[in-house]
């Protein structure tokens, strides 16, 4: 009986041999703060003071913003970009907000050639970035 039993178990464990287990569908966890929410509700004007906060504290300047809007997702991150004239030089922004409600900012000729997207703006906010 214990010669039978070993036998049918080293057959059971040679016929899994080769076979692979089943593979069930892995979708990424995607973790959003509330700030990455907040920004997609914004008018122009509150955006524009949310994007030029994030570039000031970044060490950076922005004077004006002209122009701004929803990149996209890059990873775990919402893009964004910031068109800023100081004086009569634009230069574009990129500012990624975080899922802990951190900002990083990026000059977008920085980031060209690379695997982030480019600056191009997807969704703009309603209203106008005047005086902003």
């Amino acid at each position: 009986m214990r010669t039978r039993l070993v036998l049918a178990l080293g057959l059971a464990a040679l016929a899994a041999c080769g076979q692979s287990p089943q593979q069930t569908e892995q979708r990424p966890i995607k973790v959003r703060s509330p700030e990455m929410d907040e920004l997609h509700k914004l008018d122009a004007m509150n955006l524009a003071i949310a994007l030029k906060r994030a570039i000031y504290d970044a060490g950076y300047s922005c004077k004006r913003v002209t122009d701004a809007g929803f990149v996209g997702e890059y990873e775990n991150v919402d893009m964004w970009m910031a068109r800023c004239v100081d004086g009569n030089d634009p230069r574009d922004w990129a500012v990624f907000a975080g899922p802990d409600g951190s900002a990083q900012v990026r000059d977008c000729k920085d980031i060209v050639g690379t695997e982030v997207p480019p600056c191009e703006i997807k969704k703009r906010p309603a209203g106008t970035f005047e005086s902003a």
